[in-house]
């Protein structure tokens, strides 16, 4: 072999490979030198174009995939998690622009990497958090997007993502729970309140949780819960008195209350004195403005964290998706999926999640 083609047969040893041949050359723009992976012009999505009823979710098969912007990924969404945040942006309870695909979490394979979206290459697997997760395809910040480690796998990180970073950070910071602690949480059996409850025990405090009906109570009680109120029962209805029972007359040390309008009286009831309550949702709706002759005589503590006030810093994101994938991986954090929906099932999805028929977390498969 002569010199010259030795050359030639070296240079092409280090030239990456040539495109597929199904890419065609009018789908490359507009990120053509960033991408390695075919990806389609359309996608479905799920839009909602004005606030309302699980009605105003309009399934769609020829929505634009995004392009990634400066900072940003694009993900190829294998299953995105449905959190009862999105029914208040669904709702118009929290304000967001419309038109939009709703969605806050996503687990699937990066299918483009934007410009200066350093430390992810394409084909990762990753978890993120953003907005637009109702899709096949999401562009979202790098900033906020984690690789899942071997051994865990994309359901149970969005059985638990957002939720259980929720709950780490507000057991964690929001009122660091200690060891002895009596805990109060409303909605036990819910995506939030399953890994609480667990996360609690694995604390060592001690666990009141509240939930509907004989199936939820007995999923809170296996997950190691001290009591269990179930307040659809004629004896639940009065569960204020049965929390004071249970903590000799003192009250809980804290109450996570993701219920709101229904509750919120009555946690402030359970709460000891000096104690705190920690509102993060609005389950049967919003909590009304708070009297502050309400919280006087006791000298309460109120709270109304979001987990992205804790995760701001890349350090603290990383510090939370650490900490859940690490208890994860060992088995010690369970996860449960109510059901995996396809993507154009989400009207039903909304019903059963405000219908509280869900037990779990439910998820969406794009």
């Amino acid at each position: 072999m002569s010199l010259p083609t030795l050359r030639l047969a070296a240079l092409r040893n280090h030239l990456p490979p040539p495109l597929a041949a199904t890419t065609s050359l009018s789908s490359l723009s507009p990120f053509t030198s960033i991408r390695r992976m075919s990806v389609p012009t359309t996608m479905k999505a799920v839009l909602v174009e004005r606030t309302g009823g699980p009605e105003v979710l309009q399934f769609k098969t020829d929505q634009p995939v995004p392009t990634p912007q400066e900072g940003q990924l694009l993900v190829r969404n294998n299953i995105s998690g449905v959190n009862f945040i999105d029914t208040y942006f669904r709702t118009g309870l929290y304000a967001s622009p419309k038109p939009e695909v709703l969605g806050r979490e996503g687990a699937g394979i990066i299918a483009a990497v934007g410009p200066n979206a350093s430390g992810f290459q394409v084909g990762d697997r990753v978890a993120w958090l953003a907005t637009g997760g109702y899709a096949e395809y999401t562009a979202v910040p790098a900033a906020k997007t984690v690789k899942i480690p071997d051994g865990v796998s994309d359901e149970d990180v969005m059985a638990s993502f957002l939720s259980g970073m929720t709950v780490l950070s507000f057991v964690k910071e929001t009122y660091a729970v200690q060891k002895g602690d009596w805990v109060l949480v409303h909605a036990a059996a819910g995506g939030a309140g399953f890994l609480m409850t667990q996360i609690l025990k694995s604390i060592g405090a001690k666990v009141i949780g509240t939930a509907g009906g004989a199936e939820k109570c007995a999923l809170v009680k296996s997950l190691g819960a001290d009591v269990v109120i179930d307040y659809r029962s004629e004896e639940g209805k009065d569960w204020v008195k049965q929390v004071k029972e249970v903590t000799g007359g003192r009250g809980v040390d804290v109450v996570y209350d993701s219920v709101g309008k229904d509750t919120w009286e009555g946690s402030l009831e359970a709460v000891k004195r000096k104690g705190t309550i920690v509102w993060f949702g609005n389950a049967s709706g919003p909590v009304p403005p708070l009297p502050l002759p309400k919280i006087s005589p006791k000298c309460v503590k109120v709270a109304r964290p979001t987990l992205f006030g804790y995760i701001e810093t890349r350090e603290e994101f990383e510090y939370y998706t650490n900490e859940l994938f690490s208890r994860l991986k060992s088995g010690e954090l369970k996860t449960k999926i109510h059901k995996i929906y396809p993507l154009e099932d989400i009207v039903q999805v909304h019903k059963d999640l405000e219908g509280r028929k869900t037990m779990g977390k439910p998820l969406l498969k794009p």
